[in-house]
């Protein structure tokens, strides 16, 4: 059976932090009255001031509630919206699925106008003042329909997510707790563990730090208490990944001690190691989807100032070349960097030409 779209006119958003203001900044955009709420006011003033929408007030008839708070409270703010009658459908955005389902089914929630979601977006940094109406571009967004969830309610999040501009990725519960165990929720420990060695570490250490371990901490940046209501919430598949991951590393820990007495038979095992991360690395899925695309890397040097980026997008753009991506080194106590673009190969000797011409170093 076909089911029409559903229309959605009015969302109210239930916590204005990175997410939910950012989901309000994007459903904006596409001429959605979005509503506002939140237990700190201050929060609410800001993302209002942002443009993600106005305060919402008991009574203002929404089409769609989406419920952006921690985990652990989903289920007993879906509860009070739907006593109050709040919306005709609703969703969460949580980034754990089956706990929050079940305490919803416990509390006596209603299911049937219930779709629980997931965007797979986010930032280091928190709250309204790091959101961005572009969040979710070309972003997975899982949902994940109980039994009990009408086709209606379904169709209501697909079009929240289709209008956020996320693809939408339906996955069972404990499939979609399984999964971002082992792509967001473990590396995030991971990163954690490895930023935690620095805060001891040598000022020498500290002023030869370079791309690669700033790569590797990025996401240690989060907030812990968030972070430990996530992890608290998707604690045993998180447990199993960090496990395995552990194994990895001792293993490499003691190869390396024995290489560091002269066995040199122990080498293959950490090279293994290397190698199994390779392949793992090369199976993250590209921009479009899919296997990632092999581009090639064009390296300038950027001055540190104003108009340096728009002024070299704007040769790539009267080449007619393409950046796939790019990349921002900077060079310690130097007004300078090094941009890195990914481009196509085939342009390569185009741009490093182009560039040249017009006074740019290439490295």
């Amino acid at each position: 059976m076909t089911i029409d779209p559903v229309k959605l006119d009015t969302v109210l958003v239930l916590g204005t932090g990175l997410v939910g203001t950012s989901i309000g900044l994007a459903l904006r955009q596409r001429g959605v009255t979005v509503l506002l709420a939140d237990r700190d006011l201050g929060a609410v003033r800001l993302a209002r001031e942002m443009g993600a929408g106005q305060e919402w007030r008991l009574g203002d008839p929404v089409d769609l509630a989406v419920v952006a708070v921690p985990p652990d409270h989903v289920a007993s703010e879906l509860r009070g919206l739907q006593q109050l009658g709040a919306a005709r459908f609703y969703t969460d955005v949580a980034s754990v699925k089956a706990r929050p389902i079940a305490a919803a089914a416990a509390l006596g929630c209603d299911l049937s106008t219930y779709v629980a979601s997931h965007p797979m977006a986010g930032r280091e940094k928190a709250g309204p003042g790091a959101a961005r109406g572009d969040l979710f571009l070309g972003r997975p967004w899982a949902l994940c329909p109980t039994d009990e969830a009408s086709a209606a309610a379904r169709e209501a999040v697909l079009r929240l997510i289709e209008l956020c501009g996320a693809n939408a990725v339906e996955v069972a519960a404990e499939d979609h707790d399984r999964a971002v165990a082992v792509v967001s929720h473990a590396p995030h420990v991971a990163a954690s563990a490895v930023a935690a060695r620095l805060a001891d570490a040598s000022d020498v250490a500290l002023g030869l730090a370079g791309q690669g371990v700033r790569d590797v901490t990025r996401i240690a940046g989060g907030d812990p208490g968030l972070w430990l209501g996530i992890l608290s919430g998707n604690a045993a598949p998180v447990a199993e990944v960090l496990e395995a991951v552990s194994r990895d590393l001792s293993e490499a820990a003691t190869a390396l001690r024995a290489l560091a007495q002269g066995d040199e038979s122990a080498g293959p095992e950490v090279t293994e190691l290397l190698k199994r991360g390779v392949a793992g690395h090369g199976r993250i899925p590209g921009k479009h989807g899919g296997p990632a695309a092999a581009y090639a890397v064009v390296q300038v040097v950027i001055g540190d100032r104003p108009g340096q980026l728009a002024r070299l997008f704007q040769i790539c753009d009267e080449v007619g070349v393409n950046v796939e991506d790019v990349r921002l080194e900077h060079a310690p106590g130097l007004p300078l960097g090094l941009a890195e673009l990914s481009v196509q190969p085939d342009a390569v000797a185009v741009l490093n030409q182009a560039l040249r011409d017009r006074g740019w170093q290439l490295p």
